[in-house]
């Protein structure tokens, strides 16, 4: 079975915990209302947000993919971390078995953050995961990143 690591970050203005709060806790609630064109809904299928609950993206009619679950793996909102795996949907395309991410928020000196984001995708047996494959998926996330720190940039109090 062929692994891929990879890492990523970017450098925000936004405060590091406002970021975590929108994006990673209460992302089933703000993500669907920024990108309805993208993300129909994100619903709790399982558990109470902590480590163990898996999270339904329901893809906006018209796109490629149609849903996606995501399992909480490790949240440890003190540290603004998070792990979670992408285990179901038909983004994996029977090519990927699974896709196990890292996320972290630091606070830089400026009052805004780095955000830290490691993935290690597992392929479903032989298969060669091709790195310009899964460049795609990792620029639609980065998208998602930026209209959330975008929309908390223009609206101060929101996530204090």
């Amino acid at each position: 079975m062929g692994v891929i690591n990879l890492s990523q970050e970017f450098t925000s203005p936004v405060d590091a915990a406002r970021l975590f709060k929108a994006l990673i806790i209460d992302s089933h609630n703000l993500i669907p209302r920024l990108m309805p064109q993208a993300i129909k809904s994100i619903e709790i299928i399982q558990g109470d947000g902590g480590a163990g609950t898996i999270k339904q993206i329901n893809f906006a009619e018209g796109t490629r993919f149609k849903y996606m679950k995501n399992r909480i793996d490790t949240l440890d909102v003190e540290n603004l971390m998070c792990k979670y795996t992408l285990i179901e949907g038909d983004v994996l395309e029977d090519k990927i078995k699974s896709i196990a991410y890292e996320v972290r928020f630091v606070p830089s000196a400026n009052g805004g953050c780095v955000c830290k984001m490691m993935s290690e995708y597992q392929a479903v047996g032989d298969f060669e995961i091709n790195e310009e494959e899964i460049r795609g998926g990792k620029e639609r996330a980065m998208g998602m990143y930026k209209v959330v720190e975008a929309y908390l940039f223009e609206s101060p109090g929101a996530y204090e």
